[in-house]
C-alpha cells in the first residue's frame, strides 16, 4: 500500500538531488553538469560575503520564529478548546469554518489580506477610524513594521483549523473513564485539562515541535512574495526561499541560487537532529 508513495518519494525527491551538485560548479545549461567547471566552495563564499547575506538571515529566523511562537501553540489552544464545546452543532461549524483557509490558494489569502488592510474602503482601516484610533488610513502592506505581524496573523487564520485536526484526533483516543475519575475527586474541567488532556497529547506535540524545528529556517515563500510584494518591504521580506527565486529563476543564477538552497538544507539537517535530541531527553522525539 505504501509502495505507490515511496516511489513518487524516490523520483521527486530523491532522484533530483544530484542536482546540488551545480552548488559546486559554474553551471552552464548548454554543457551541462558533466562539462561545466568546479568551482568548489566559490558560490557558498559568494553568499556569505554578500551585503544582502545578514538582513536574508535575519529576516529568515525572526519570521521563522513568529510562526513557530505564534503559529505552533495556536492549534493546541484551539484544539482544547474545541474539546470542551459541548455543543456538537457548535463545534463542527467552528472547525469547518476554521477548515476552509486551508483549502484556499495564498493567492486568494493575499487577496482577502488586501481587501481587508487596503487604504481605501478597507476593513481594518474603516474600523480603525470609526474607533477614533488613527486619524488617516495607514497602508498596511506598503509599511515594513506592520510586515512580519501581518504575515505571522494570516499564517495562522489559514493553517489554525486544519493543524488542530491531529491534535483533537490525539485528544479523542484519551479514555473517558479518566475524566470521570478525575471529576469525581473534584477536578474542574480547567484542571482536567492540565492534568490529564495536554500531558496525553504531549508526546504528538513534541514531534511536531522537533519538525517545526527542523523547518525552521523554511520561513516561507508563496505567502512571503504575495503578501511582501512592494518594493518598500523588501527589506523586511527578503528570506532565503525568495532569494533563491529572485538569484535563481529571475536571475538565472542557477549555481549561486543552489549554493544558498544547499546551505539552507544542511543547517536544517542540523536543526532537526538537535531537537530530536533534546526531545529525546523528555520522553519524545521522531526516533
Amino acid at each position: 500500500m505504501v509502495l505507490p508513495a515511496v516511489i513518487l518519494i524516490f523520483i521527486f525527491s530523491y532522484l533530483p538531488m544530484y542536482g546540488v551538485l551545480m552548488a559546486f560548479q559554474d553551471y552552464n545549461i548548454f554543457e551541462g553538469m558533466a562539462n561545466s567547471p568546479w568551482v568548489g566552495l566559490k558560490h557558498f563564499e559568494m553568499f556569505f560575503q554578500s551585503p544582502e547575506f545578514s538582513n536574508v538571515m535575519r529576516n529568515t529566523i525572526v519570521i521563522s520564529l513568529l510562526k513557530l511562537c505564534i503559529g505552533f501553540p495556536a492549534p493546541i489552544i484551539l484544539a482544547l478548546f474545541l474539546n470542551e464545546v459541548n455543543r456538537m452543532w457548535f463545534k463542527r461549524l467552528t472547525q469547518t469554518v476554521s477548515y476552509l483557509p486551508h483549502f484556499m490558494s495564498w493567492v486568494i489569502i493575499s487577496g482577502f489580506a488586501a481587501s481587508i488592510l487596503a487604504v481605501d474602503n478597507g476593513s481594518l482601516n474603516l474600523l480603525l477610524e470609526k474607533t477614533g484610533l488613527i486619524d488617516e488610513p495607514i497602508n498596511f502592506l506598503s509599511t515594513s513594521k506592520y510586515f512580519w505581524v501581518i504575515l505571522a496573523s494570516a499564517n495562522v487564520w489559514k493553517e489554525i483549523g486544519f493543524s488542530s485536526i491531529v491534535y483533537l484526533a490525539a485528544i479523542a483516543s484519551i479514555d473517558p473513564q479518566i475524566y470521570e475519575a478525575a471529576a469525581v475527586d473534584g477536578a474542574s474541567r480547567f484542571k482536567r485539562m492540565f492534568i490529564i488532556t495536554i500531558p496525553s497529547i504531549m508526546p504528538i506535540v513534541m514531534v511536531f515541535f522537533v519538525l517545526a524545528i527542523g523547518n525552521l529556517l523554511s520561513a516561507g515563500f508563496e505567502d512571503i512574495l504575495l503578501l511582501g510584494s512592494s518594493p518598500v518591504v523588501q527589506d523586511v521580506a527578503q528570506v532565503i526561499d525568495t532569494y533563491v527565486y529572485k538569484y535563481g529563476i529571475q536571475s538565472s543564477r542557477l549555481s549561486y541560487a543552489t549554493a544558498v538552497g544547499l546551505f539552507k538544507s544542511a543547517i536544517s539537517v542540523v536543526l532537526l537532529f538537535g531537537a530530536n535530541k533534546m526531545a529525546r531527553k523528555y520522553g519524545g522525539g521522531l526516533w
